[in-house]
């Protein structure tokens, strides 16, 4: 009888030690995938920094966020009003409609289409989202009217933006991970290929102007594209920076949030933060000199919506000529790329000027 069990444990012995190889394989290695998000596909095994938040199971947040996000809850976020989706009689286009085109002209940019999350602060605006049939959800604000033209700082303008941060903080909360796009970004390649691949930065953000110097003091940021991570140190660095609202007249919050980095709050938090290159995450205010390793173009340093339309299409009709050109001729690619020039910012630079709005 001794003798018959043996083999038996023996046997299950080796079973329970493959089984748990295989486990381990999972949880620290992934082999190569063509997911649009492979340098940020964390181990689900890992144990998440950040205290977790219960929300109701069928809170309509949560469903929005499960829907667009990636198996390890990253997510991209950008959000709209009317202004930015409906054609005013003179344009040719929209906003929305711009920012979405880019996805579809950039490179390995389509898949990512799968995992934005269009937020939506009036009631034209959710519906044109789910005309086209993207995930969104409808940001409710009681008693505020966010659909018109909310020019750059104007009063209606910096509530906007506050009532975005005091969303976006609510996404951390739950756990999400995301880049935040405005949707006057043009998304000409994989933004995740340029970001750092190792995925420890808690913080990584664009700025106006590139100084190449890492202390937060010497650069100037912009909190219209940034990937953040989730966990206790974002978390209570979105809540410090909420908190400023109402102790801020006069700013917006991006000014706030540049006044608490100045005033070293990122290293009381510990954050791991890197300010993003202009040559691959570039603007108007600073255009990239690259056009071979460009990812994002920003129409930042503008301020109303016709003008950035106009500028923006400019910089869709130029990547478009570019990609024509280098397809024809492929073996003149060097040339081809270090004689490539963007057109002028005409229509944003003109919108500075007093009392004149650029048609």
């Amino acid at each position: 009888m001794e003798q018959s069990k043996n083999p038996f444990q023996a046997t299950a012995a080796i079973v329970f030690l493959l089984i748990t190889g295989a486990l381990y394989i999972i949880c620290v290695w992934s082999p190569p995938s063509s997911n649009p998000f492979l340098p940020y596909q964390e181990s689900s095994c890992q144990q998440s920094n950040f205290t977790t938040v219960k929300f109701p199971v069928n809170d309509e947040l949560g469903l929005a966020l499960d829907e667009a996000s990636t198996p390890n809850k990253t997510v991209i976020i950008a959000v709209v009003n009317k202004a930015y989706v409906e054609q005013s009689v003179r344009a040719e286009t929209t906003m929305l409609d711009l920012f979405l085109e880019s996805f579809w002209l950039g490179e390995g940019t389509r898949p990512l289409l799968d995992h934005l999350l269009l937020v939506t602060v009036d009631q034209t605006a959710y519906e044109r989202c789910k005309f086209k049939r993207l995930h969104c959800y409808r940001l409710v604000t009681d008693g505020v009217d966010f659909g018109g033209e909310k020019v750059y700082m104007s009063e209606e303008f910096i509530k906007m933006m506050w009532r975005r941060t005091l969303f976006l903080l609510d996404v951390l909360r739950r756990g999400y991970n995301f880049i935040f796009t405005d949707t006057d970004v043009m998304w000409l390649r994989n933004p995740f290929a340029k970001l750092s691949p190792n995925g420890t930065e808690d913080l990584q953000i664009s700025v106006d102007t590139f100084t190449g110097d890492p202390r937060p003091e010497l650069n100037f940021i912009n909190t219209g594209f940034y990937y953040i991570r989730s966990n206790n140190k974002t978390i209570s660095l979105f809540d410090t920076w909420y908190s400023q609202k109402d102790n801020s007249t006069g700013k917006k919050e991006q000014d706030v949030l540049v006044d608490l980095m100045r005033d070293g709050l990122f290293g009381q938090l510990d954050l791991r933060v890197r300010f993003l290159e202009t040559k691959h995450f570039s603007g108007f205010c600073q255009d990239s000199g690259d056009v071979s390793a460009v990812a994002t173009v920003h129409a930042n340093c503008c301020r109303h919506i016709s003008a950035k339309v106009r500028d923006l299409t400019a910089v869709l009709r130029d990547w478009k000529r570019f990609q024509a050109v280098l397809t024809r001729y492929p073996n003149a690619a060097r040339n081809i790329t270090e004689s490539f020039r963007w057109s002028p910012h005409t229509g944003c630079w003109n919108s500075w000027k007093v009392n004149k709005k650029t048609p």
